[in-house]
C-alpha cells in the first residue's frame, strides 16, 4: 500500500551514498506542530529536516523524498555506522517534547506511525534491530522520542525488538564503579548497536547510554544505573534482536 501523505517539501537534503538500512524515529521537541513544519523546511536551516512528519492528529507530511539524505540525527551512531542521515530515513512525531511538556503520543498518531512504517519497509530492507529511537543513536545528546513512546505497540503491528522488562537480582552498577561487570555490561550494549567500547569504567558516556537504552526497553525508571532489571533487559534484548 502507499500511505496518504501530504506534499510539503524541505529544500533540507541532499544525495544518499547507500539505500537506507535504519528508521530512526524522533520526537519535534517544538511547542506546536505547525512551528515544527515550518523548521523543518526553513531554508535558512539547512542542516534541518526529516523524511516524514506525523502530527497527533495522524496527519502525515512528506518532506523529503526517501532516496535522499535528510538531515535528522545530527553526530550518531549505530551498529557501526557513523553516518546515520546518509543510512536512515527519519520520521518526526509532533510533541512538545521534554523541554515544552512532554505527553503520551496519541492513539490516532501511533496508528499512522505504524502504517508508515509498514509502506517504508515495504520499499527498503530495514531490520527490527535498525528501528531505534533518536536517543539511541546519539544517546548524550538527545532523549526523543523518551520514555512515554509506545514501543510495544510497534512490536506487536510487526516493527522493532521488545521485550518486557525482566526481574532479576544483582548489585546496581553506577557512575565510577569498575570492573568486569562494567565491562560485560558495556560489552552488551556495543552488541546491541550503542557506541559504547569496553573500558571496564562506568564513565559518562556509559551512564549516558544506560538511560538511552532504559528510555526503550525499561521506561519506567531511564536513570542510568544499571540495576539487575536493566541488565537482564539487555540481555534479552540481545536475544531477540538476533
Amino acid at each position: 500500500m502507499t500511505v496518504a501523505a501530504i506534499d510539503a517539501p524541505s529544500p533540507n537534503f541532499d544525495a544518499r551514498t547507500a539505500p537506507p538500512r535504519l528508521l530512526v524515529l524522533h520526537y519535534t521537541g517544538m511547542k506546536t506542530g505547525a512551528e515544527a513544519l515550518a523548521r523543518l523546511r526553513d531554508p535558512a536551516a539547512p542542516r534541518v529536516s526529516a523524511h516524514y512528519m506525523v502530527d497527533e492528529d495522524g496527519t502525515i507530511y512528506g518532506l523529503v523524498p526517501e532516496e535522499r539524505r535528510a538531515w535528522h540525527a545530527g553526530v550518531s551512531f549505530w551498529r557501526g555506522e557513523s553516518d546515520i542521515n546518509g543510512a536512515s530515513i527519519g520520521i518526526e512525531l509532533v510533541n512538545p517534547g521534554h523541554e515544552h511538556g512532554y505527553r503520551a503520543f496519541p492513539d490516532r498518531q501511533i496508528e499512522r506511525l505504524i502504517d508508515l512504517i509498514d509502506d517504508i519497509r515495504g520499499r527498503w530492507t530495514i531490520e527490527e534491530r535498525d528501528i531505534v529511537g533518536h536517543s539511541d543513536v546519539a544517546p548524550s545528546r538527545k532523549q526523543d522520542p523518551g520514555e512515554l513512546f509506545p514501543w510495544e505497540r510497534l512490536f506487536e503491528a510487526g516493527h522493532g525488538v521488545w521485550v518486557p522488562p525482566q526481574s532479576a537480582p544483582g548489585d546496581p552498577l553506577r557512575g565510577g564503579d569498575q570492573g568486569v561487570g562494567v565491562f560485560a555490561l558495556q560489552a552488551g550494549l556495543t552488541r546491541l548497536g550503542y557506541d559504547s567500547a569496553p573500558s571496564g569504567l562506568f564513565d559518562a558516556k556509559t551512564r549516558e547510554i544506560v538511560t538511552a537504552f532504559q528510555r526503550h526497553w525499561r521506561p519506567e525508571r531511564p536513570d542510568g544505573v544499571a540495576d539487575g532489571e536493566t541488565r537482564a533487559t539487555l540481555m534479552a534484548v540481545l536475544r531477540a534482536a538476533r
